[in-house]
């Protein structure tokens, strides 16, 4: 009776069918928080590069009429 507990315990352990997703899910949740915490910080990088692709895009535009 304990041989075939413990074989079934095992079998469990041993089983990695869903540890693909847990590990997708996990790094998913590690982007998330970390995006969480940065918040600020990222927001103030990503305006100053849209700023900066702006000025851009306007001075190719204004070269060109």
């Amino acid at each position: 009776m304990l041989t075939g507990i413990r074989k079934g315990i095992q079998s469990f352990w041993r089983n990695e069918d869903g540890l693909g997703m847990l590990e997708m899910i996990l790094i998913i949740a590690v982007i998330v928080i970390l995006a969480a915490i940065f918040r600020d910080q990222l927001k103030a990088i990503i305006t100053s590069l849209l700023g900066k692709a702006k000025s851009k895009t306007e001075s190719f535009m204004d070269e060109k009429a």
